[in-house]
């Protein structure tokens, strides 16, 4: 089978040539225009070369190369840089990048596709060399409308995951300015997320992550974001939550990410490598309204297509104005996976000892309740 060859370039007129002549070698031939559409390409067509431009009006080709190198999906993937810039510090900012090779426009095509042959060699044997990397199981916890219990859900499910025996369990707050666990859980300052944020991206790797997650007394360890006000600016750094997310993938068997209502620029990539997606509604018309509008978009990634979609329905409070579990089904078109029912006490005692509500009373109804959830993400886990 021919080897497949992504060529991105802004010029049209280069990716005709370069992609006829490597054609008339045999190679089978993807363009991309920019560097979106090369992510997309990389990430859609996995190919087993990328020749890449570096000046692109979007992203330039040492961006591309940094978040292709973050994402385990597309980090092996050989690239060679095939720019005009011929300085030698524009060649070291290629390989501090992650290039695998660099080559000045113009060229002979010979040279070219000598560069080409010797680097799928070189991957080829590589690859054969080094056994394929196990991702964990995705989690995405998202709800409508903040203040629903996401949080908690997430926090609570997690430590059952681990009690139940199913390795280890990272759970990530990808809300900055927003963090709640770390104030459930008695923590002072929790800004692991804040303080990855400030790496350079190729510094974002297990290594490093693993300095700024928390390993809680209930066996999980935690990524927390700040709730300062003013870290709400981090909400910009999606290259970086894009890394951290994908090397979390690489770290534990199972992850579970609390988005929140943290609908921001860029959540399309952040969904990307996700297997699953957890939606919390709590019974109100409004909510349901909401929640629908979430699922229709979410439809749009994959998540109720080819990825599943659980619904958990979280009654907070005692009220008669709450919508029942069928009402809430009838009103989403989704059957109601998971029904947690009111605990103001076990809440606020969990509250008083910074502890997980599932680990105050691990026989309670609560605990049966997310039990559940965890139930289904193994089995779906097991499917996947």
């Amino acid at each position: 089978m021919a080897e497949k060859i992504l060529i991105v370039d802004d010029d049209l007129e280069t990716l005709r040539l370069v992609g006829l002549m490597l054609q008339r070698q045999g190679f089978q031939i993807v363009a991309a225009g920019n560097g979106a559409q090369a992510i997309q390409q990389a990430l859609a067509e996995k190919p087993d070369l990328i020749v890449l431009d570096v000046m692109m009006p979007d992203q330039d080709g040492y961006q591309v190369t940094r978040q292709l190198r973050a994402n385990p999906q597309t980090a092996y993937i050989p690239i060679l840089m095939f720019t005009a810039k011929s300085q030698v510090d524009d060649k070291v900012a290629g390989y501090e990048a992650g290039v695998d090779d660099y080559l000045t426009k113009p060229t002979h095509p010979v040279e070219l596709t000598t560069h080409i042959k010797a680097l799928l060699a070189r991957s080829l044997k590589s690859r054969a060399a080094v056994p394929p990397v196990e991702r964990g199981y995705m989690v995405a916890m998202l709800a409508a409308k903040g203040g629903v219990g996401t949080s908690s859900l997430a926090l609570n499910t997690g430590v059952l995951l681990h009690h139940k025996g199913k390795g280890d369990v990272i759970v990530a707050e990808m809300r900055p300015g927003y963090g709640t666990m770390g104030l459930e859980l008695g923590y002072a300052n929790p800004e692991g997320l804040k303080r990855l944020t400030e790496y350079r991206l190729e510094e974002i790797n297990p290594t490093n992550i693993e300095k700024e997650l928390v390993k809680n007394a209930s066996g999980i360890r935690l990524l927390l974001a700040s709730y300062s006000p003013r870290d709400v600016e981090c909400i910009q750094a999606v290259d970086h939550f894009e890394a951290v997310l994908n090397q979390l993938s690489l770290m534990a068997s199972m992850v579970l990410v609390d988005f929140g209502a943290n609908m921001f620029p860029g959540i399309e990539r952040l969904l990307e490598p996700f297997h699953e997606a957890v939606i919390v509604v709590e019974p109100l018309p409004n909510a349901v309204t909401r929640t629908k509008t979430l699922l229709e978009d979410l439809g749009t990634k994959r998540f109720g297509k080819t990825k599943p979609v659980t619904l958990a329905l979280v009654n907070r409070v005692r009220a008669d104005v709450m919508l029942s579990w069928s009402q809430v089904q009838e009103g989403l078109g989704l059957p109601v996976n998971v029904v947690v029912t009111p605990a103001p006490e076990l809440a606020y005692q969990a509250a008083l000892r910074y502890t997980p509500m599932v680990l105050i009373q691990p026989e309670g109804l609560i605990a049966q309740q997310i039990g559940k959830l965890a139930d289904i993400l193994t089995q779906h886990a097991q499917n996947n």
